[in-house]
């Protein structure tokens, strides 16, 4: 059994490479280091998380709770906590010194040697924490917690707290775990990322390769009730410049609601949000259409879920989210907030994976197994090269109060979380970007409060990092404000005065006038003018804009 110890010195090492070549190397010999029980924990500890990102489990640890673990641990109060998180702007520094300022190299003042803490204990630790509930839960939680930095030393535990949070800060992404497999097993990096694609789990590849290599690899294939990724879209500047490129091409609406996967198993129906959530009990209407309307033993459904007003408009787009938050009261809240599904793409169908079928095959198929009803049918599309026929489909779009179209290459494959030229959409609205909140500011005057303006960044699908381009506080009225406080009082990582750090988890849409390059961030950009236009609770933190979108912005600006 390999030691937690030997993961945080592993980890430490890694924090101070400066290159990504360096870092794969290093990360390929810790996963070639550890057994195979031990490999996918690993896998996933390395990028910051303890469950795959498909999974129902969830650690629910805030900083208040983190914060009362290691006062508890070090024997010192939550405002010494507090101050140091202040001194050292850093969970994992923080928990590293509040240890040592206790004097104890851990258990070993009291029985002489250090117990040896093991990656597979932290990980079954960790899974205890997850499965806590009820009127004890925060209690109990923190007892766990006391418990791993009880046993651990001062260095392991920072690397604890920082993994309590699923922020692990040393830049590990998906492309250095994606390579560092393939060197660890000699198994090609295409079948590396296809086998991720298919099964959205980086542990579960990593143990395949390890134990089969690449013959294994290619094996994976999508499961029900596991979710893949989504494929997604680019915007196009014009129709025009779209239509030349795929000369004939495929012309749906694009509607203003809510992406939702659906995983049909016979009458058991699962539902997914953007972010991969479960969101099945929030959606029974859904549930009840699909059960009726799908003709399909299995399948796996990719659709837009929209509710529409009395005179047929769509409802905004915050109304929708309310169906997928509710937990509680969801048979009135569905029939208060009726949903209308629209399906656009079918990738599995009785055992088949149809992904790399072409979109029309797809489609014939979606249109075989599905009866359109007045809830619940397959999108309308029109194949065409005419872009005055696009322009007609898109005002028509547009007049019905939905968002513009999609303009898709009807040869293309399904891409789990690839965004490409394959699938273009046409917006009217400005340029807008999605962005992640990773800090904010406590406003002044009546907004004193109120965190009044929050710190955005574009993401390094690589690194894991995300990159910090600019600040928002226009366009967010006082009782945004509030909500937005709320939601994000629990995800405060540090306070130092006026300045907030959060844990990246929140999505904002941003309008803006210009991208200007600008050395006061690190992504070497700005935006100019940003503007909130929407609060994207179904979208997840790596599905933010990269810096290479960012970077391709500010180039066609300058043409």
């Amino acid at each position: 059994m390999t030691g937690f110890k030997e993961f945080a010195q592993a980890c430490r090492t890694i924090e101070n490479i400066p290159g990504s070549l360096d870092m794969t190397e290093q990360v390929a010999q810790l996963l070639q280091d550890v057994n195979c029980d031990e490999l996918p924990v690993v896998t996933h500890f390395i990028m910051g998380e303890v469950f795959p990102a498909w999974s129902a489990e969830e650690l629910g640890i805030g900083t208040s709770l983190l914060y009362a673990a290691l006062s508890k641990a070090a024997g010192i109060s939550i405002k010494e906590i507090e101050s140091l998180v202040r001194d050292t702007g850093d969970i994992g520094q923080t928990a590293t010194k509040a240890l040592k300022s206790k004097g104890h190299d851990t258990l070993s003042s009291f029985i002489g040697e250090t117990p040896q803490l093991t990656i597979l204990e932290v990980f079954e630790r960790f899974k205890k924490i997850s499965k806590v509930s009820g009127k004890r839960s925060q209690t109990n939680k923190i007892r766990n917690l006391r418990y791993l930095f009880d046993s651990s030393s001062p260095e392991e535990a920072g690397y604890i707290a920082r993994l309590a949070i699923e922020d692990l800060r040393i830049g590990v992404g998906e492309g250095i775990v994606r390579d560092a497999i393939s060197k660890a097993f000699e198994v090609p990096v295409s079948d590396v990322e296809r086998a991720f694609m298919l099964t959205n789990d980086m542990g579960l590849v990593a143990v395949t390769a390890r134990r089969g290599g690449a013959d294994e690899v290619t094996k994976l294939n999508i499961e029900l009730k596991r979710p893949i990724k989504m494929m997604l879209a680019q915007v196009t500047p014009t129709i025009e410049s779209a239509i030349s490129e795929m000369e004939t091409a495929a012309i749906e609406w694009k509607f203003d609601g809510a992406r939702v996967q659906i995983h049909k198993d016979g009458d058991n129906i699962t539902l997914f949000s953007r972010r991969l959530e479960d969101v099945t009990r929030s959606l029974p209407d859904i549930v009840s259409a699909v059960k009726e309307h799908v003709k399909a033993d299995s399948a796996i459904l990719d659709g837009e879920a929209f509710a529409v007003d009395e005179e047929g408009r769509p409802r905004a787009f915050q109304e929708i989210l309310k169906r997928f938050r509710r937990k509680y009261d969801v048979e009135t809240t569905a029939r208060e907030i009726p949903l209308t599904l629209r399906l656009f793409d079918l990738v599995y169908l009785n055992g088949e994976n149809l992904l790399d079928k072409p979109l029309t095959e797809r489609r014939a198929a979606l249109l075989g197994c599905v009866e359109n009803t007045g809830s619940i049918k397959v999108d309308e599309q029109i194949l065409t090269s005419d872009t005055e026929e696009v322009n007609r489909i898109y005002n028509e779009a547009l007049e019905a109060g939905h968002e513009g179209i999609m303009i898709k290459n009807p040869q293309s494959p399904y891409s789990p979380g690839k965004r490409g030229k394959n699938w273009l959409k046409k917006k009217p609205l400005m340029e807008t970007l999605d962005l992640v909140v990773i800090g904010a500011e406590w406003g002044y005057g009546r907004r004193t409060n109120f965190m009044g303006s929050f710190n955005l960044a574009c993401h390094d699908p690589d690194t894991g990092r995300f990159l910090p381009i600019g600040k928002v506080g226009t366009g967010i009225n006082d009782e945004q404000l509030a909500e937005l406080t709320e939601t994000f009082s629990n995800l405060i990582v540090i306070e130092s005065g006026m300045e907030i750090e959060l844990k990246p988890e929140v999505v904002f849409e941003i309008a803006f006038e210009e991208i200007q390059k600008s050395t006061n961030y690190d992504s070497g950009f700005a935006l100019r003018f940003p503007r909130l236009v929407n609060v994207r609770d179904d979208k997840s933190p790596d599905e933010a804009d990269t810096l290479q979108r960012i970077e391709s912005i500010y180039s066609a600006q300058r043409k």
